[in-house]
């Protein structure tokens, strides 16, 4: 896979060859991925303020209580808030957090077992992405609405959900109930290439669970296999997702000084679970699972394994979870189901 950007060569060319080489190739990762694709994101707020609105001492069978929380902070427009929910195990003192970001608002959610979750000993935290900002073009309401944005590099709808994220994990962060060093961000689909990016840049994410992400997520763009979905595709579709200048890559994706692997690579030294399904081929599984692979020499370079796993395609049913990347492919449709989170928190609780 030579003909990949190598994560481990400098712009200047100079070979990445050390821990503190890497700490600086990080950062060069998370600017070109910022500059040509994501866009640049304004700097995290100086606090951040949270406001429990209602609680429930029982649910989840009486195993967890829930918090409504409605969290604020300062922008250059004013003040903005927006709302998500926690639960909180009964059970212990101390819990792994996982924060999902979801389609929508619900605590009980299709995407979302969250009695399952909380019996595998996790805090959980949720909140619906449209209530940061909107899903289109519209770059006036909700979050997008608090920041001047540049329409060649500034943030896309993606940067935006994910800085929110980041706002929910300052606080949650302080909270005595959550384990702050076990912090997982999850997502699916748009939002799967949402807690990709968020943790490629917050390093306080100790697992990435990215299910079903696809193009400008997970999988290379380089490589396209039968019915996969490309740049050309999703920017004349959700150009708003990203920022301006990625459109420049339609149909010259070998021009990219980029591709996936670097946001994938750029959560090193900490954990990055890939999943998919065999029937989603928009979201081209083996691109995915190569693109996990390419991101691995990034863990070498740190003394531990990224993706332990053939390079021929995954078969149904396979999960290749010994290193600190994990790729999983089951069956079924383009779906955040109770196979995939049963993936991600066996592989948490295993390297926690």
């Amino acid at each position: 896979m030579e003909f990949y950007p190598d994560i481990l060569i400098f712009d200047n060319g100079k070979k990445v060859e050390s821990v503190e080489d890497w700490k600086k190739r990080r950062k060069e990762l998370i600017k070109i991925l910022a500059e040509n694709e994501y866009g640049f994101s304004p700097d995290a707020p100086e606090a951040v303020e949270a406001e429990i609105n209602k609680d429930n001492d029982s649910c989840c069978s009486g195993h967890a209580r829930i918090e409504h929380i409605t969290l604020s902070f300062d922008t250059p427009k004013g003040k903005f808030s927006f709302p998500f929910k926690l639960f909180v195990p009964t059970a212990r003192e101390k819990s792994p957090l996982i924060l999902l970001i979801n389609f929508r608002p619900d605590a009980y959610d299709k995407y979302c077992p969250s009695e399952e979750i909380i019996d595998n000993g996790f805090a959980l935290a949720s909140f619906c992405y449209m209530d940061v900002t909107s899903d289109d073009g519209d770059f006036t309401n909700g979050l997008s609405g608090m920041f001047d944005r540049d329409e060649r590099i500034g943030w896309g709808k993606i940067s935006m959900w994910a800085w929110a994220a980041s706002r929910v994990i300052d606080y949650l962060s302080t909270r005595p109930e959550i384990d702050a060093e076990n912090i997982s961000i999850a997502g699916h689909s748009r939002l799967g290439k949402t807690a990709l990016w968020c943790a490629a840049q917050d390093e306080r994410v100790k697992f990435a669970l990215v299910n079903g992400s696809g193009c400008g997520g997970a999988a290379y763009e380089r490589v396209k296999h039968e019915g996969a979905e490309t740049v050309k595709a999703i920017v004349e579709k959700f150009p708003f997702w990203f920022c301006g200048k990625y459109a420049d890559y339609i149909d010259r994706a070998d021009e990219m000084p980029f591709d996936q692997h670097f946001a994938i690579a750029a959560c090193a030294p900490r954990y990055v679970c890939v999943g998919d399904a065999d029937k989603d081929k928009w979201a081209d599984q083996y691109s995915s699972q190569l693109s996990c692979i390419a991101a691995s020499p990034a863990w070498k370079v740190l003394g531990k394994e990224g993706l332990i796993a053939p390079e021929n395609p995954a078969k149904t049913g396979d999960c290749f979870g010994e290193g600190n990347v994990q790729y999983h492919l089951r069956d079924g449709v383009h779906y955040f189901g109770r196979t995939d989170w049963n993936y991600y928190m066996q592989f948490i609780k295993a390297k926690m």
